[in-house]
């Protein structure tokens, strides 16, 4: 083989080599944005549990303020509550709910919601609920007592929060952490598919799987 012949096959080769070591470093610059591949899951969970929550102990009531409210049909309004700072989330994981408590013609009533805001909107909690006015049905003649006493409240007035409750808890990539009763321990049930019925919790939950479907296909 001849000088000639040589030079067109050392720059073949050269080419190959700059074009394996461009492709690996475009490789790497994109793991380095998306968090490593399976490592992303791990790297979320420590963002999670450094943001500022203020749900800290389930067993603790946190006075929330009302700083909006928003009518969506003649029965059914949006309470907007404000949480601590525009830094707080309100730290309820996926599957679970809060209540809701308030003295009510001296009477202590407590009631269960799920908001409709994600775990992931800072500085505020987002709650719809359906107001079952006094008189209008004869079977409850009284109406509710704690979604009148929502409708109720000025904009500034506080009311109790407390949670995160429920024995079920959506993990992500399809994992789901189940208690069977209160106090048992929670077993951990991994599902390739989910059927969910809309309402309130289920609505967060269909939330969070179609964003994860979504990273995936990204």
């Amino acid at each position: 083989m001849s000088d000639f012949d040589v030079v067109p096959v050392a720059v073949g080769v050269l080419v190959v080599v700059a074009g394996a070591l461009l492709a690996n470093y475009l490789l790497k610059k994109d793991k380095s944005k998306s968090g490593g591949g399976k490592s992303s899951g791990g790297d979320a969970k420590k963002a999670a549990s450094s943001q500022l929550r203020t749900l800290m102990d389930p067993q603790e009531k946190y006075m929330l303020p009302l700083i909006e409210k928003e009518e969506l049909s003649h029965d059914t309004r949006r309470f907007r509550f404000g949480l601590h700072s525009g830094e707080h989330v309100l730290g309820l994981p996926v599957g679970q709910h809060i209540h809701l408590s308030a003295t009510i013609n001296e009477e202590l009533v407590i009631r269960a919601y799920t908001p409709v805001s994600c775990d992931d909107d800072k500085g505020f909690v987002d709650l719809v609920v359906k107001v079952y006015k006094k008189g209008v049905h004869p079977k409850f003649p009284e109406g509710g007592k704690m979604s009148q006493h929502l409708e109720s409240l000025a904009i500034g007035d506080r009311i109790a929060f407390r949670g995160p409750s429920g024995r079920l808890q959506y993990l992500g990539g399809g994992k789901f952490s189940i208690k069977k009763l209160r106090k048992d321990p929670a077993q951990i049930y991994e599902a390739d598919k989910v059927s969910l019925i809309a309402g309130e919790c289920c609505l967060r939950l269909s939330r969070r799987l179609y964003l994860f479907r979504w990273r995936l296909w990204m």
